[in-house]
């Protein structure tokens, strides 16, 4: 499972213009990188096809924004995971866990419980077996996610919805880019899986907003 991202930053206003595309192609067993099976990506990358729109972005590092995630927990399929940051790789694409237990979080983005969408990925499956996201299209409307900040204090968040789209499908824009609000989007690859046609036919994605902020 991976996301593809192209990223341009405006200096001046700390804002990140990003283009995404996000395609679950190759199970992590089938995937290959320098580091071998055990670095290798759960998916591989389509170029980005889609541009974002810049409002409601704010640079990660602003003083206004939440302190950086450092846990999520969904009680509702029995998931607590510590998050690694994800940035970008050298070819423009957003960086996916190397462990596949571990969920991590788009650090170039928006950070849970700030104004837009922020994003939080993990992998469906490993070579050893089901990963940290494997039961994320069983949760429902109404299911809580919670994650826990640097500073001790936590955002929390309730499912919306959960839905299941075709990689040429994914709506992108609305999963990084949304500006209206306080959302959390987890993504991880889904529907068939087709050897012929390259691994994973689908991205899961779980939308959630935002409820309240629990300080320590």
């Amino acid at each position: 499972m991976a996301v593809g991202v192209r990223t341009t930053l405006w200096r001046g206003a700390a804002i990140a213009l990003v283009v995404f595309a996000s395609f679950c192609l190759v199970r992590w067993s089938d995937a290959s990188s320098p580091g071998g099976a055990d670095a290798a990506d759960a998916g591989t990358v389509t170029p980005a096809t889609q541009a974002a729109p810049s409002e409601g972005f704010s640079s990660p590092t602003d003083p206004r924004q939440p302190a950086r995630p450092v846990a999520i927990s969904l009680p509702a399929i029995g998931v607590t995971s510590t998050l690694v940051g994800l940035g970008l790789n050298g070819d423009g694409t957003v960086e996916v866990p190397a462990d596949p237990d571990r969920a991590g979080w788009y650090r170039l983005g928006t950070r849970p419980g700030a104004d837009g969408s922020a994003v939080i990925l993990g992998h469906v499956d490993s070579v050893d077996g089901p990963a940290v996201f494997s039961r994320l299209r069983t949760m429902t409307r109404g299911d809580l996610v919670r994650v826990r900040l640097a500073d001790g204090s936590s955002e929390r968040f309730r499912v919306r919805s959960v839905r299941t789209y075709l990689n040429d499908r994914f709506p992108a824009r609305q999963v990084y880019a949304a500006s209206a609000g306080r959302s959390l989007n987890l993504v991880t690859c889904g529907g068939e899986y087709d050897a012929g046609r390259g691994g994973y036919q689908s991205n899961v994605v779980v939308h959630a907003t935002w409820v309240s902020t629990q300080r320590s």
